[in-house]
């Protein structure tokens, strides 16, 4: 399914059709965001056709299982004009002149890490083929799974243009296309607005996240020490299992922002800057609380196992116990159960009544003697 909402002088239009996404990312002042849910074989098609995305990044962004990433695209020459690359071309750099850029009329791109870092005011007829691809993720709790569920979103991002790739329904884009087309709108008519208002959308609902792991670790505490519910070590794994995950896709997000961070395309502004490094330090605070809760369950698992080896030295030492108070009264009836002709006592009428006292008496000698050496 797709979602197409274009923004030009102030006017936003969602009806156009998909094979004007060409025409209108020429129109100056116009801002394009495409949302994909879903992603079939067509829409791989309308983001290689009408966008020229690499096939690298679309594999990439149709995939939900990638790990956090950023790709800075640049431009590559397409003589034949078949849509691949013929071969590596070289970086761009300040010295190239206008006749370079018309001749790249027809491009294709490539991750051109190695560029430096671009001016916002210079080369902007070359720049402006370049782009980001992105891949961050959003995060919410299941209470009925009692699991994290994270949801890859792939963005690619160019100068006026922002292109949204995920799988299944998420609330974070809808939401901040929604901001975007409000009434006076807080986000500006810049595509590094639009890009800072989706990151920051997904990295503040992982604080609501970690809240509720906090209060499930709690949960589990009082489980451990007050009803020691033998189930909580499934529970305790599960969540060791969601938090680790999560921090392979906080870490992994934290580089993304110093790249971006970095500007090697003049899509984000100087201004811009303080926005992500914003989003940047709390991705930093939600690693933290990551890792102090993994902690936390750690010490949590540990309880439980020195509860529950505690309380199997109970159950032993009170069979031990048991099983000393059995064997001195078999001790005594086996006494008297020697089959002797003269045998002491065997004439007396409260000869059994004689055993069974011992018996009691040695019983209770026994317990008041392991309830003083405190073993009872």
């Amino acid at each position: 399914m797709r979602s197409l909402v274009v923004s030009h002088a102030g006017k936003f239009r969602a009806e156009l059709p998909h094979d004007a996404i060409d025409e209108a990312l020429k129109e100056p002042g116009t801002i394009l965001w495409l949302d994909i849910t879903d992603p079939t074989p067509e829409d791989q098609i309308l983001l290689r056709e009408e966008f020229g995305f690499h096939p690298l990044a679309i594999e990439d962004a149709v995939r939900s299982h990638e790990r956090p990433k950023v790709d800075a695209y640049g431009v590559l020459r397409d003589d034949d004009g078949d849509g691949v690359p013929d071969a590596p071309a070289e970086p761009l750099t300040a010295t190239e002149d206008a006749e370079t850029t018309d001749e790249l009329a027809e491009t294709v791109l490539i991750p051109l890490e190695s560029l430096p870092i671009a001016e916002a005011d210079k080369h902007d007829e070359v720049d402006r083929n370049g782009y980001y691809f992105v891949i961050f993720y959003a995060a919410v709790y299941d209470h009925q799974e009692d699991h994290i569920k994270a949801h890859a979103v792939s963005m690619f991002i160019g100068s006026n243009y922002l292109v949204t790739v995920h799988t299944g329904p998420l609330s974070h884009i809808a939401d901040t296309i929604a901001r975007w087309r409000a009434l006076r709108s807080p986000l500006s008519h810049r595509i590094s607005v639009l890009v800072h208002a989706l990151l920051d959308a997904m990295v503040d609902d992982y604080f609501p996240l970690m809240d509720q792991v906090a209060d499930r670790v709690e949960e589990l505490e009082d489980t451990i020490f007050i009803h020691f519910d033998e189930g909580s070590i499934e529970t305790i794994f599960r969540l060791k299992k969601d938090l680790l995950s999560m921090r392979r896709i906080v870490a992994p997000e934290r580089d993304v922002l110093n790249v971006l961070l970095r500007r090697q395309l003049p899509i984000f502004a100087l201004e811009d800057m303080a926005y992500l490094q914003d989003v940047y330090d709390h991705i930093v605070r939600v690693t933290d609380s990551i890792d102090t809760y993994r902690d936390l369950l750690s010490s949590a698992l540990d309880s439980y196992l020195s509860l529950q080896s505690n309380r199997l030295n109970q159950i032993m030492k009170t069979l031990t116990i048991a099983s000393i108070i059995l064997m001195t009264a078999a001790l005594i009836t086996g006494f008297y159960g020697q089959n002797f002709k003269f045998f002491p006592s065997m004439d007396w009428r409260i000869g059994s009544f004689w055993s069974l006292i011992l018996i009691a008496a040695a019983t209770v000698a026994l317990v008041i003697y392991f309830r003083r050496k405190k073993w009872l």
